[in-house]
């Protein structure tokens, strides 16, 4: 009983401090205005933003848009991930081709992804299709880097014991290569759903489809700085949801891991 009572000391604690954070962040960025630091024109009240923001939460156009954003997202980043796995696993279990794509991965993962907006326009239009390009490219790279290097992974010893022993090459990938890659790959995939999100929005904003990213612009354009603050936090928010649902999925997938088993709960 006494290390459950101490985990959720812990977590109480954590929690009261996380509050006690927010809540000294929000009376700064009261005072800030108030006492004349920043112009409200450009940092304007929390408390103004709150409002804005609750107006917005009943507001079934806002929903609609955030609905846009959230599937572009969701598209995008399944989508990048099933190729990445797959590519991924292929290039990292065959030495040759980890050599000879080696130079071309390196040549194009450093690419920003918003460099490549231009020719997505071009090929689709102002379409959804346009940003997903953009969403995939940049989810792809962050999954498919970190399957390569799991798969790479594999204890030589091992593998070299599962052949003794006749497993076949499915076996093999199930009980050898999945337990090593999995860790890398839920790390990847956490990694992938924030560029994609980030992606999403910048996409938005930058080609005009309907979602977050376009009020975020036609905000900042009319002037409107309570709003656009209202949903600068919203896309805070969305990050921060995201990050924990695959934190939680990685600690119950990877719940037989060492670096899972030894990490403190949140």
């Amino acid at each position: 009983m006494r290390v459950p009572s101490t985990r959720r000391l812990r977590a109480l604690r954590r929690a009261v401090l996380g509050v006690v954070g927010l809540t000294g962040f929000l009376v700064i960025w009261q005072l800030i205005p108030t006492l004349g630091l920043i112009n409200p024109l450009y940092l304007p009240y929390v408390t103004d933003v709150l409002a804005r923001l609750f107006e917005q939460l009943v507001d079934l156009a806002f929903w609609r848009r955030l609905g846009s954003t959230m599937t572009s997202w969701a598209i995008g980043l399944t989508v990048a991930t099933i190729a990445a796995v797959v590519l991924g696993t292929v290039v990292g279990l065959v030495p040759f081709l980890r050599r000879a794509t080696h130079t071309m991965v390196e040549f194009l993962r450093p690419i920003p992804s918003v460099a490549l907006i231009p020719l997505a326009v071009l090929m689709f239009g102002i379409q959804r299709q346009a940003a997903l390009v953009i969403i995939i490219y940049a989810s792809f790279w962050q999954v498919f880097v970190q399957v390569i290097y799991g798969v790479a992974d594999v204890d030589v010893v091992a593998r070299d014991t599962a052949r003794s022993f006749g497993l076949t090459r499915r076996e093999q990938l199930s009980h050898l290569v999945l337990p090593t890659t999995l860790p890398y790959l839920m790390t990847g995939l956490r990694l992938a759903a924030a560029v994609a999100l980030i992606l999403a929005i910048t996409a938005e904003m930058v080609i005009g489809n309907p979602g977050l990213g376009r009020m975020i612009e036609l905000s900042r354009s009319a002037g409107d700085a309570p709003g656009l603050y209202a949903l600068v936090v919203v896309t805070g928010l969305l990050g921060l949801t995201v990050n924990i649902v695959f934190r939680f999925v990685e600690r119950r997938v990877l719940s037989w891991h060492q670096s899972v088993r030894g990490e403190e709960p949140l």
